[in-house]
């Protein structure tokens, strides 16, 4: 498997075609999915994920890309590309309008109910540390091991471990109410 790796990003460093398509083919809706889960509509996820395999080429053709893991290098420049995207967003003083409107047949109440969890939880993931956030976004939306979160942060397997389990911490303390109790 490791050889067929080897040679696949060869031909990519090679600019084969083919291989770029194929490469293209089965990360983008993984990465989609992975960016999509962090920013706040799809129209940002998409233009992100292109940027995702903008640099991928530009890695490509400056001798700069992934040399063992591609899957490492596309994850670790989407979680880049997030934070740059967080960053430059902070100096905006503006909320996205959605322009997207309920299907027929969606209750306008639930539609509503299931935008503010999502919108609870998208905010308890924010105030993660951005390492946090990175193990239990690939952890648990993008259904990756620990050790493959390990080798996409480039952080030994109990780091990753830890990372998870205060994050997880945190989320639990943010999203689960304390019941207050009654003497």
């Amino acid at each position: 498997m490791a050889n067929d790796n080897d040679k696949r990003l060869a031909l990519a460093k090679a600019f084969d075609r083919q291989t770029i398509a194929d490469i293209y083919d089965e990360f983008q809706p993984l990465i989609y999915r992975y960016i999509s889960r962090q920013v706040e509509d799809m129209d940002t996820a998409r233009d992100l994920t292109a940027e995702v395999f903008n640099r991928f080429l530009s890695a490509l053709e400056s001798s700069q890309g992934p040399d063992q893991s591609l899957k490492s290098w596309l994850y670790r420049a989407a979680h880049n590309i997030v934070v740059d995207h967080y960053r430059r967003r902070q100096f905006r003083g503006h909320l996205p309008l959605s322009e997207h409107l309920p299907a027929n047949g969606v209750d306008p109440a639930v539609e509503a109910e299931n935008r503010l969890a999502a919108g609870e939880v998208r905010q308890a993931l924010e105030s993660l540390t951005p390492d946090q956030r990175q193990v239990i976004t690939l952890k648990f939306l993008a259904g990756f091991s620990n050790a493959e979160v390990a080798e996409i942060m480039d952080k030994p397997v109990s780091a990753v471990k830890s990372l998870q389990h205060r994050g997880l911490a945190s989320l639990q303390r943010q999203l689960i109410p304390v019941k207050e109790k009654v003497l």
